[in-house]
């Protein structure tokens, strides 16, 4: 090899290695359109897609988490008293398509007052998008639901994965999505996520303890709805800063 075509290699080397730095610095980078809110999204919505296949897989051949679904649900079920009963009620209604209809009118309500035009496209996207997708899921896996001899709740739908779960990430995960961007400490930070994650905890739970989804239901939606809201809020996020930047270019 002649030394010219030495120095042409290590030239073009060390021009994919810039173009490659480039590239990442500037998917790490906070600003511009796609910069790290891109990243983080994708990065996100991966690693839900990956929860959700290895549940289904599990799902699909009995193992590991599935294994042990009618296990928690007999255990549960025969658990149940009151009070707890009612108040898992009041939760399972709450997250029905009535409650997150009522829930995503007055949370469009307030964005809509707010101003925060993105964080509504993103709510109406994601809440009522992430439901139908469910719906869609069910049909794929076609799941039956767990079976009692004295049933407090029995439905004609599949199981898995779980509507009122996904509902419940999807719609308490973009509203403290929404609450953190706004939070100066990080302490209030804190707090809103543990209660943003403390609602979608109990929603599943009632589900499970009502005898309408096996564990594995609940984890897979919690996966899926973070999934989908990753997708949602990154394209959103990126549609606005998109038209912010077009915005200063013509400016």
């Amino acid at each position: 090899m002649h030394e010219s075509d030495i120095w042409s290699m290590l030239i073009l080397t060390r021009s994919a290695t810039s173009k490659l730095l480039r590239f990442v610095e500037a998917r790490l980078t906070p600003g511009g359109e796609f910069g790290l809110h891109l990243t983080a999204g994708a990065a996100l919505m991966a690693c839900a897609v990956a929860v959700f296949a290895e549940v289904a897989e599990n799902v699909a051949e009995q193992d590991g988490v599935a294994a042990f679904d009618q296990h928690v649900s007999d255990w549960m079920h025969g658990h149940a008293r009151e009070p707890y009963t009612s108040f898992m009620w009041l939760l399972t209604h709450l997250h029905s398509v009535a409650g997150m209809g009522m829930l995503v009118a007055l949370a469009g309500l307030y964005f809509w007052r707010k101003e925060a035009r993105y964080w509504l496209l993103a709510l109406v996207l994601a809440v009522p998008g992430g439901m139908l997708l469910n719906v869609a899921l069910k049909h794929i896996y076609q799941r039956a639901r767990p079976v009692f001899e004295e049933p407090m709740l029995s439905l004609p739908t599949y199981s898995f994965p779980s509507g009122h779960t996904v509902a419940a990430t999807l719609f308490w995960g973009l509203l403290a999505s929404y609450a953190v961007m706004g939070a100066q400490r990080w302490r209030t930070r804190a707090a809103l996520v543990c209660a943003s994650v403390l609602m979608v905890a109990l929603a599943a739970t009632s589900r499970i303890y009502l005898g309408a989804h096996y564990p594995s239901d609940v984890l897979a939606a919690m996966a899926e709805g973070c999934g989908w809201l990753a997708v949602c809020i990154t394209a959103c996020s990126t549609l606005r800063r998109r038209r912010l930047a077009q915005a200063g270019r013509l400016g």
